[in-house]
This record gives structure tokens, C-alpha cells and sequence, in this order.
């Protein structure tokens, strides 16, 4: 039997396990109360006490960096004449940093940039105001606060101003903390040979954010370039834009919360570029560029006794001089030219206007003619007809195509008619030669010889077919297709042969095609025609650049002689043709050694009426020839007293500065 006092009341039982856990649940909700409030003072202590300091720890380890473009490598003649270098220099950028709500701060900062440069600056070159300035900081908004666009992402450093002097640099760096998002960088600018040597072929730079348009640079968009990076618009510079180029570098600034520099900075140098040494000789090409300005200056006050020769409309001329075995060329000459250096730093609009017609390589793409916009239609490009240059090939055709014989004659009665309309064509001046094969055909000019010796036959074996296979002989000797040199924008030239069928008939475009009257092309694509005449058959790749170096000197890569295709004839075809290229020529006939040429007189419809060209081609010596040259004088006249001279001061160049014509090579 159990006692009363060992055994609990269930109800009493019940009730003590309730107040247990009402206990249990006040204990932990206090102690939960109490971790609260302890966190809260925590936090509380972080942020109001402890936070300013904490921040400033962590952005003292923050960097603001600045990248640096590459230093550009230097482009040399062949006889080792600076013609375009990278000068290192300090220039002054502004970053964007924080946005642009509060414009006071930036147009103050402009405002203090305004009376730095104007107290320290050049006191010789124009003063920047607080609105070029601002300009160039390139904001959403002017100095007047109105909304404009900006040009470049606000990630990328606007520069201010290029060239600093050691008094600018000294107090721009002394007093960074008060310029907010001023920085001063080191990098290189590109200077050019003030005697403006080869110009044209050498190119010049723009920035990159300029290059949107040109596919050179779209396939490039991977390689790191900076929008404010110069690289190669046109020429040389843009041709070799990979070797050039080198590596960009970097600069960097420790910074603070409040973003100022808190201590050194730390620099990651560029990398310089590969050098070029070009195959232009300084000297000829300086003869070249010389001998057609002289040559204009001549045509327009022609001395006594020349006066019928008067080119008053000659404005501009074009000359390349080209080594027959090698394909490299030694001179091309766009005359006239003008100073890349106006490039540096961004040309103006007004700047640009005075010097567009000289810009464009003339040698090798359409140059429009020296005048007055609305002038421009009277007179011709730097792309005229060929004339009677091609009168050596017509005759190659000929002989080819079987039409002819090296020993085969025609009476020439200085008149040829042709067609149901008996259209008549004549020599120049109307001169009858008799009796004469394809040699003296070449030599005296003959129009009325290659009408029906070659144009009509040509016709009646192709008939509607016959521009496209005399296209074909014309390619063969680099005319109508590129020369394979991989200058940018060269073109093709252009065979007028199908379009003047369409006015008139394919038998009379033959016939005048056959004298050089439905044929445009480029300078380069003659010398490339002359040279390939000249080693009797081996169309030679035109080459510019004779190595490639790098920052030491070193050889990184050479250049060999390139063969593009070759015309296989028999010698008797050659000697034909080349005996035949002793046309009179002023100035060739007093060097003292053979030249094989042939003038021509390009005559040519603008809308200001009838205009001739005088065109020129040529190699020397004639039977073991090193260096051939083509000329283009546009609305010179005769090819004789408007593009020979050139030729012949170039000539005379070459032989004293390298030799190989008359003097040992050098």
C-alpha cells in the first residue's frame, strides 16, 4: 500500500511543468533581448565611431590608373633619314570622376587650368581659353551649362593639352590635390620631316576613335586600343599600323575615400614599336619632289622660243621611280604636297579645306585637280588617259596576237579611216612616215600604225569581247589590276572600252584604245608597266620598305625581291618593242647613258573642253635596265616637254646618290 505523501496530484503535477516552461521561454527571449541590444551598440559603435576611419583604411589600398598609348616606332629612308619619329612628351589629361551633376567644380577647375597655362605656358603660341578648355574636357554640357554630346565614354582621360613645358609639368604636379581629375602623362607625339618627305606615301595619324569606318581597325577591335590612341589613317603608317604600334602602358596613383592621391605613383612603361627603313632614298625622292614643282613653275612662263609648249592650267604632277630587278621604289612624288605635322594634335576644319586636294596619294588612287570646287569638273584627276605610252604594249599585243611580225610593214599617210561613217583618225600634227615596221611605229608615234595594225584586227577577232581580252593583256603588265604593293586605298584603275562602245561602236573603241585613248591609270601601275617592259617580261611586286627593326636596331625582318607573274615572249618581240622607245624627250637625250622611253600626249574631254596630259614612261639603261620611272603631268601638254624633264632630274638623282646607271652602285 502506498503512502499518501510519496504520490503527487496530477493536477498539481501539471501545473508545476507549465511553470517551468513559461520560465524557460522568458529566460531565452531575455537572452535573445540582451544579444540584440549588444549588437546594435556594436554596430552603432562601427558606424558612427569607427566607420570614417575603417573607410579611409580600406580605399588607401584603391588605385586610379591611367593608361598610356604605346610610343609609335620611327620610320627611316633607306639611307637612314628620320622621316617620322615619336618624340616623348608631358601632356595634360582630364578624368571624369564622380559624373557630372555638379558642373561648378569642373568649370572652376577649367577656370584655374585657364590661368596655369596662360602664366607658364609657350608665350608664343595662342593662349587656351577657360572654352577650349572645357572643349577639350569633351562633357555632357559648355561652358555655358547647355547639354551637348559627349565624343568620348567618360572612362577614358580627355587631354587637354599636349607639349608641356618643365614650368607647366612642375606646378601641375605640386598642386594635383587641388585640380580635381587633372593628371599630367608621359607619352610620345609623332613628328614628321619638316621637308616633307614622301608625304603622301608615308600617311599620317589620327585617333582611334576616328577609325569607325575603315575595316582595317575593325578586325583589329580586340587588340586594346585606347580611343585617344594616334594610329595609322592612310599610307605607310596605317599599311605597317602592327609594327609600328607597340604596347600601351599604365600609371598608377594610390587614392582615398575622398579621391586624392594619398602617396607615389607607380608606372608601367610602353613599349616602343618596330622601326621601318624604307626604301626611299631622301635624295631622289627631295630631286623628285623638286624637279615637279620646277616643272610647273616652267609650263606656266615657258622661256623664248618654247612659248607654244605653255601649260598655264598645270597644277599638279605625280612621279614614281621604281628599280627594275628588285621592285623597290626609290621616289614617289604627289606633288603638290603638304605637312603631315598638321595632323598632330587633330587638324581643323578650315586647315583641311585648304589642303584637301593635296592629301590623297595622287600615285596611286584619284587625286581631284588643284582648283576651286566649282571648278573641279573643267579639269582632269590625277588619273588620265595613258596616250601613246602604251604604244610599246600594242604592239607586244599585236605581235601576240599574230597580227604583226617583227619584220611586217605599213604605209602610214598620216591619216586612218575606219567604220561605215569612214571616221578618220590622224597623227599628231598630221605627220605621214611612209613605209615603216612596228619598230619605227614606237619610235615616230604612229596612231594611224596601231589603229590598223592592231585596233582593227583586234576588234575583228573579239568583236563585243574585245575590252574584256585586251583587259587581260593590259593586266599582264599590272595595268587595270592592283600592283600588289598593299598600300590602303589603292585602286585599280579604269578601262573605258565597253562604256565608249556604247556611244560609238567596239570598233572604234578598239581603235582608240589601241593608242591610249580609253585607258586610265595610276602613276605606280606605270612604273609597274615600264619595269615590267624593262626586264622583259617580270612584273615585279612594288616594295617600301627595305627592313624592319626593332628599338635596338636589330634586323627583325627583311624584304626579297617578289616576281607577281611573267610574260614569256620570244627576245625578237622584246627587242622589237624596246628598239622602238627613242621618242624625243627633253632632257633624257643628255645623260650619259641609254634610255628606253616613250612620251605621251593624253588627250582628254572635261567639261571645260578638250585638255591634254603629258605622260611619260621609261627604264635605264635601255638593254640592261635598274631603274625605271613614269611621270604624269595633268593638262601638261606634251609628254615631251611636260613630264621628260622630271624624269630626267630624277635620273641624274639616282645615278649620283646610288649609283648603277653611269657611276658604280653604292
Amino acid at each position: 500500500m502506498k503512502s499518501p505523501y510519496t504520490e503527487q496530484d496530477p493536477a498539481k503535477r501539471e501545473a508545476d511543468k507549465r511553470i517551468h516552461f513559461t520560465l524557460r521561454i522568458n529566460i531565452f527571449f531575455f537572452a535573445t533581448f540582451a544579444l540584440f541590444c549588444v549588437l546594435i551598440v556594436k554596430l552603432s559603435y562601427l558606424q558612427f565611431v569607427k566607420g570614417p576611419e575603417l573607410q579611409i583604411a580600406k580605399t588607401n589600398g584603391m588605385n586610379t590608373d591611367t593608361a598610356i598609348p604605346p610610343i609609335r616606332g620611327n620610320i627611316l629612308s633607306k639611307d637612314g633619314v628620320p622621316i617620322a619619329t615619336s618624340n616623348s612628351t608631358e601632356s595634360l589629361y582630364f578624368r571624369v570622376e564622380g559624373g557630372t551633376k555638379n558642373q561648378d567644380p569642373i568649370i572652376e577647375t577649367a577656370k584655374k587650368l585657364e590661368k596655369i597655362l596662360g602664366e607658364l605656358g609657350d608665350k608664343n603660341l595662342p593662349k587656351m581659353t577657360t572654352e577650349d578648355i572645357m572643349k577639350a574636357m569633351d562633357l555632357d554640357f559648355d561652358i555655358n551649362k547647355q547639354k551637348i554630346k559627349p565624343k568620348t565614354p567618360y572612362s577614358e582621360p580627355r587631354r587637354i593639352k599636349a607639349n608641356l613645358n618643365k614650368e607647366e609639368v612642375a606646378y601641375l604636379l605640386s598642386h594635383r590635390d587641388e585640380l580635381h581629375g587633372v593628371e599630367v602623362v608621359e607619352e610620345s607625339i609623332r613628328m614628321y620631316d619638316q621637308r616633307k618627305i614622301a608625304a603622301q606615301l608615308v600617311g599620317y595619324l589620327k585617333k582611334y576613335d576616328d577609325t569607325a569606318n575603315l575595316n582595317f581597325y575593325k578586325s583589329r577591335k580586340d587588340q586594346g586600343y585606347l580611343l585617344r590612341e594616334t594610329v595609322g589613317f592612310d599610307g605607310l603608317e596605317m599599311m605597317y599600323q602592327d609594327e609600328l604600334r607597340g604596347k600601351p602602358g599604365k600609371k598608377s596613383y594610390p587614392v582615398n575615400a575622398a579621391g586624392k592621391i594619398v602617396g607615389n605613383g607607380t608606372l608601367e612603361k610602353p613599349e616602343k614599336g618596330q622601326n621601318l627603313r624604307l626604301t626611299i632614298d631622301t635624295n631622289v625622292q627631295l630631286a623628285a619632289q623638286q624637279a615637279i614643282m620646277d616643272q610647273l613653275k616652267w609650263l606656266h612662263s615657258p622661256p623664248s622660243g618654247y612659248a607654244k609648249f605653255a601649260a598655264p592650267y598645270a597644277r599638279s604632277g605625280y612621279a614614281v621611280a621604281m628599280e627594275v630587278d628588285t621592285g623597290k621604289v626609290v621616289a614617289m612624288a604627289s606633288m603638290p604636297d603638304y605637312d603631315t605635322n598638321l595632323w598632330t594634335g587633330g587638324m581643323s576644319t578650315e586647315t583641311y579645306k585648304q589642303l584637301e586636294y593635296f592629301i590623297n596619294n595622287g600615285t596611286i588612287r584619284t587625286s581631284p585637280a588643284n582648283f576651286p570646287e566649282k571648278e573641279q569638273k573643267k579639269h582632269p584627276s590625277s588619273l588620265v588617259y595613258l596616250g601613246s605610252t602604251i604604244k610599246p604594249l600594242s604592239v607586244l599585243v599585236g605581235l601576240q596576237e599574230g597580227f604583226l611580225s617583227p619584220g611586217s610593214t605599213y604605209n602610214d599617210t598620216g591619216s586612218f579611216s575606219f567604220g561605215k561613217d569612214k571616221s578618220t583618225i590622224r597623227n599628231s600634227d598630221g605627220h605621214s612616215y611612209g613605209i615603216m615596221g612596228p619598230t619605227k611605229a614606237i619610235e615616230v608615234s604612229s596612231n594611224t600604225y596601231m589603229s590598223a595594225m592592231i585596233g582593227i584586227p583586234f576588234y575583228n577577232k573579239y568583236q563585243k569581247k574585245s575590252g574584256e581580252l585586251w583587259d587581260k593583256h593590259m593586266a599582264e603588265f599590272g595595268l587595270g589590276v592592283l600592283t600588289g604593293s598593299g598600300l590602303p586605298r589603292e585602286i585599280e584603275g579604269f578601262s573605258e572600252i565597253d562604256a565608249a562602245a556604247k556611244t560609238s561602236s567596239y570598233q572604234s573603241a578598239m581603235v582608240y584604245a589601241s593608242w591610249g585613248q580609253n585607258e586610265k591609270y595610276t602613276t605606280l601601275q606605270l612604273t609597274q608597266f615600264a619595269a615590267t617592259l624593262g626586264s622583259r617580261g617580270k612584273r615585279m611586286k612594288p616594295q617600301f620598305v627595305e627592313e624592319i627593326l626593332d628599338s635596338d636596331g636589330k634586323v627583325v625582318k627583311g624584304y626579297e625581291p617578289e616576281i607577281l607573274n611573267q610574260v614569256d615572249l620570244p627576245k625578237t618581240y622584246w627587242d622589237t618593242v624596246i628598239n622602238g622607245m627613242k621618242s624625243g624627250a627633253e632632257g633624257i637625250d643628255k645623260l650619259p647613258y641609254p634610255v628606253a622611253r616613250k612620251t605621251g600626249t593624253s588627250t582628254q574631254q572635261v567639261s571645260g573642253g578638250t585638255v591634254d596630259n603629258a605622260v611619260f614612261i621609261s627604264f635605264a639603261p635601255a638593254q640592261n635596265p635598274k631603274l625605271a620611272i613614269a611621270v604624269v603631268v595633268p593638262e601638261g601638254g606634251y609628254g615631251r616637254y611636260g613630264a621628260s624633264p622630271i624624269a630626267a632630274k630624277i635620273y641624274e638623282a639616282y645615278d649620283q646618290y646610288v649609283g648603277g646607271l653611269s657611276t658604280p652602285k653604292k
